[in-house]
């Protein structure tokens, strides 16, 4: 079935022309040996923008989050502390256990965001020859499946002290970290400032292919490119993607509040439909989920209802998840709720 809209996820995008011809432009060298011109370029930019002092090219963002995870893990089967509903744990094949070789401390979070309270037995509790040690609590920003909700900075700021103080890494899974700068104003370098490791996606909002960069100290840095050669994250030519990177990363940050704009747009629309359940207060970037009422129709005959028409949405647990980026236009969201209508007017 033909997808005309597709709000399954912002990594649903095609590059513009104007990111493939650059992308056919770029210099290239073999990146497995540090010596490709545009990765270099690309790691060299992200690290100035994030504050840290070295960085590493890498596929996709669930290649960082295993890689920063086996790099900082001391002993099998130490704690890595995250929200219950962050994505490494739900939705990345068992990466904590299967490569990190660690124990995963799910923590049941507001919207995928705790707090420093919820955490501190976990960090400051003696350590028993039997009991694992915490080694490292992982972030979302933005989470996922807290509907892009924006981790308050004094949150990171009250973990980080604590982590700190008990000599326990902090890793940023920052797929979508420049939608919180761009809805809160903070530059990357200020969140990143509290984070042992970090990486930022350009396959989401920034419109690339696909690609990331994680971030840290030099030595973090030097472990990262062994466990990248482990996880077989060497590449050679890769200067062409990298480009696709630098590309949006140059052009597209500014390009996230239009997203953000769409999917207040969406909420709102949505808040009108009296069988559509959504608190449209929540949204603040461009992620929401809604539910439905007093209808028979089940989620999933609400989604095939939607693909008749070819929208594309997600249905996750008892929610329905859609997500703006720059593909989706207003006439578009237009034509979505006029077919939510249809959908939901016959039951």
């Amino acid at each position: 079935m033909k997808i005309d809209i597709d709000f399954f996820s912002d990594s649903n995008t095609d590059p513009t022309i104007e990111m493939r011809e650059t992308m056919a432009k770029a210099k290239v060298g073999n990146e497995a040996a540090g010596e490709d011109p545009t990765v270099n370029e690309l790691v060299s930019e992200v690290c100035d923008l994030l504050g840290k002092p070295a960085g590493i090219f890498l596929p996709s963002g669930t290649m960082c989050n295993v890689i920063a995870y086996k790099a900082q893990v001391e002993m099998p089967g130490d704690y890595i502390i995250m929200d219950e509903t962050s994505h490494p744990l739900v939705v990345q094949s068992g990466l904590i256990a299967a490569q990190a070789h660690a124990t995963y401390l799910p923590i049941k979070g507001q919207r995928g965001i705790f707090n420093s309270e919820q955490i501190e037995e976990y960090i400051t509790r003696p350590h028993l020859r039997n009991i694992p040690k915490t080694r490292i609590v992982s972030i979302e920003q933005t989470t996922n499946f807290g509907g892009g909700a924006i981790w308050p900075i004094k949150y990171i700021q009250n973990i980080a002290e604590l982590c700190k103080a008990n000599n326990v890494y902090m890793h940023l899974d920052g797929a979508r970290l420049f939608n919180a700068c761009i809805s809160t104003n903070i530059l990357p370098k200020e969140y990143l400032k509290y984070f042992d490791s970090a990486f930022v996606d350009f396959s989401k909002g920034l419109g690339a292919p696909m690609g990331a960069v994680l971030v840290g100290s030099e030595e973090f840095i030097e472990k990262a490119w062994y466990y990248k050669f482990q996880v077989g994250g060497g590449m050679h030519q890769a200067g062409i993607i990298a480009a696709g990177c630098l590309y949006g990363l140059r052009n597209n940050i500014n390009l996230l509040q239009e997203d953000h704009d769409k999917a207040k747009y969406l909420a709102n629309a949505l808040d009108k439909i009296a069988k559509i359940d959504i608190d449209k207060s929540l949204y603040e970037t461009n992620i929401i989920y809604f539910g439905l009422k007093n209808t028979v129709l089940s989620l999933d005959e609400f989604i095939g209802g939607l693909l008749r028409h070819g929208i594309r949405m997600l249905k996750i647990k008892d929610k329905i998840r859609a997500i703006t980026h720059k593909d989706i236009s207003y006439d578009q969201i237009n034509f979505a709720i006029k077919a939510i209508n249809e959908v939901l007017r016959l039951n």
